[in-house]
């Protein structure tokens, strides 16, 4: 037999204290950034299923694995299928995945697919503590791996105290995190509950397991290869015990002075030699902002510049792949074996190589037909619409360069990383004031310096407009203005203000409309907002708008979009809103499968089936008027 551990690296004695843990016991590892902690857990897993005294050994169905990101778990089950000898059959998925199978096994008749992520997490958390797992053949789990612990905040970290707690006698853990790199306490609005949150759900394993938690380090570094790749290792173990402000401030300054030096600057992202750079990159490459609106921003830029790259979206939005609209409306059969799912999928344009071997496995795991080797397209098609559709089927991510948050790089590394020159501790302090999480900033700023394998550098970070927010709640849109109250000059645009009730084009020709889709649009393509006529949609929304590329309608813009462009153009209570004529500066961020009504498909000429191709976009839109070509001036 091969053994597929041949081109992997032995485990260090440390890592192999985790590894040959029974698979009863309660572990808790902290693993520093790079510290071959993805490695370690799928050799846990494989020793958890093949253990030499079959009393001891797991089934692969027994051991839940949780992430917080597609693409960690992407990453684990790529590892898996790799060096995972035993432990092929084990599944990793992220906590909303797992919440929507909770809530479907517990409440199968609930309309899960229309609630939002964290009310999934919430309900699912409730149905946990009434015995969710224990309904009909279903097993509670044996044993529970999660990773990024030090990032369980509010509801997700209810979801899994209320999991450990609820099997308390029955199931062992292996969770790993490590607070130097817990970055997602923004999440929790309130400072004081904040404050609260941080380092709350490790008190509560050593509160709930006095006696028998077992906990455990990885301290070697096996991602830096290069002495500059190392520069912020060593303020790891400082920052997994950071609390206080100005010590928190001391360390962000000491991590500031060791990344910003002129030994690895890099010009603007406008440079010339920059982008060049940039564009002859064939390794990975991570630019890591601070905020989304940075990100966007530097997204624009690189853009501008035909550097080809890809804006990493938040962690809850799952476009499904647009070829399963494209292969459930080629065909009017209920179901297909394996050949035909093959031939039909071979006709889609795609941009990359599928792999159709693990794709029809994955898709058969939620769309059994009842033949034998047959996919049933109804059930696949009830599976997107509910919001099932499994995260390993996703469209690979191939660009070289990726343009990140640093929180929605945590867990990831690059060949090189390129970091946005980060503000002075006085600045942040000017900006912020009371809202300033110093300790926030430290830790985000050391996980930004630790995502890279070979080259760390630093680049100025470009001017930024004057974002704004429409509203005080924390999702309002933002919108660019000025220190005048009244002035707006465009609007930041993301998932959600694509029409998805109707196909594109429904007024038109729908059926010419998917094929250009297919053909024509790609992601990182220009495209823009044209209003149809200046009668607005409703007392409180806008005029509608279509969405443009090359000169074709590919859609239209959102009831929700219409809403907040009212939002962000009522000024205040007696100001007479106007209409941008067009709405520049965006971008296509992908074409995804939606399902609406059948009705709906049948009258643009779609097939009855209520599935259809629509346009994801993204970018900071600027306003324009009708009569010229010149971006709005309030």
């Amino acid at each position: 037999m091969t053994d597929v551990y041949l081109d992997s690296p032995p485990l260090t004695d440390e890592q192999r204290g985790v590894v040959e843990q029974p698979w009863s016991a309660r572990v808790l590892v902290t693993a520093g950034a790079g510290a071959g902690k993805t490695h370690t857990l799928v050799r846990r897993l494989d020793a958890l299923c093949g253990h030499e005294d079959p009393e001891e050994a797991l089934e692969a169905a027994e051991i839940l694995v949780l992430t917080f990101s597609r693409a960690a778990a992407r990453e684990l089950r790529e590892r898996i299928s790799r060096h995972g000898e035993r432990a092929r059959r084990v599944q990793a998925r992220t906590f909303d995945a797992w919440a929507y199978e909770v809530l479907l096994r517990a409440r199968p008749d609930g309309d899960w697919g229309t609630v939002g992520f964290d009310e999934r997490i919430a309900a699912a958390t409730r149905e946990l503590e009434k015995g969710a797992l224990e309904v009909g053949d279903e097993v509670p789990p044996a044993h529970v791996v999660i990773d990024e612990v030090q990032d369980l905040l509010g509801g997700r970290r209810e979801l899994v105290e209320a999991l450990l707690d609820r099997y308390q006698g029955s199931c062992g853990f292996t969770v790993v995190g490590d607070a130097a790199q817990s970055v997602y306490g923004f999440q929790i609005t309130d400072p004081d509950e904040r404050a609260d949150e941080t380092g709350r759900f490790f008190d509560w394993l050593r509160g709930s397991y006095p006696d028998d938690l077992v906990e455990l380090r990885l301290t070697r570094n096996f991602r830096a290869d290069t002495p500059e790749a190392r520069v912020g290792l060593g303020h790891g173990p400082r920052l997994q015990r950071l609390a206080d402000s100005e010590e928190a401030a001391s360390l962000y300054d000491e991590l500031r002075d060791l990344l910003v030096t002129p030994a690895n600057a890099m010009g603007g992202l406008d440079d010339d030699y920059t982008v060049q750079g940039l564009r002859e990159l064939t390794d990975s490459c991570a630019i890591l902002t601070r905020d989304n609106q940075q990100a966007l921003v530097v997204s624009g830029l690189l853009h501008e510049q035909g550097v080809e790259h890809r804006l990493r979206r938040p962690l809850e939005e799952r476009p499904v792949p647009y070829w399963v609209a494209e292969l459930l409306r080629s065909t009017e059969a209920t179901g297909v074996d394996e050949d035909r799912f093959r031939s039909l999928l071979a006709r889609v344009p795609l941009p990359h190589e599928p792999n159709v071997d693990a794709l029809w496995a994955v898709l058969r795991r939620v769309a059994r037909g009842p033949g034998r080797g047959v996919l049933d397209l109804d059930r696949l098609r009830r599976a997107v619409a509910d919001g099932r559709f499994p995260d390993e089927a996703a469209d690979p991510e191939t660009s070289r360069i990726v343009v990140s948050t640093v929180h929605r790089a945590k867990g990831l590394e690059f060949d090189r990383v390129i970091v946005l020159s980060p503000p002075t501790v006085a600045d942040l302090r000017k900006r912020y004031g009371n809202d300033l999480d110093m300790p926030a900033e430290a830790r985000a700023l050391y996980v930004a310096m630790t995502r890279v394998r070979q080259d760390l550098y630093h680049v100025p970070s470009p001017d930024l407009p004057l974002f704004r927010r429409a509203g005080h709640h924390h999702g309002a849109r933002r919108y660019i203005g000025s220190w005048r109250s009244y002035d707006r000059y465009g609007i930041v645009v993301g998932a959600g203000d694509v029409d998805r009730d109707r196909p594109p084009g429904h007024e038109t020709d729908a059926l010419t409309t998917q094929d250009h889709l297919l053909r024509k649009v790609r992601p990182g393509q220009k495209t823009v907002l044209r209003r149809r006529h200046d009668l607005p949609m409703g007392e409180k929304q806008s005029p509608p708008y279509v969405l443009l590329h090359e000169g074709r309608e590919i859609g239209e813009a959102s009831q929700r979009f219409r809403e907040d462009l009212y939002r962000v153009q009522k000024v205040n209570s007696t100001w007479e809103p106007w209409w941008p004529g067009e709405i520049h500066g965006l971008r296509i961020d992908t074409l995804e499968t939606v399902t609406g009504s059948a009705a709906a498909s049948a009258n643009a000429g779609l097939g009855e089936r209520g599935v259809w191709i629509t346009p994801r976009i993204t970018g900071v839109g600027r306003f324009r008027r009708v009569t010229n070509d010149e971006e709005q001036n309030a």
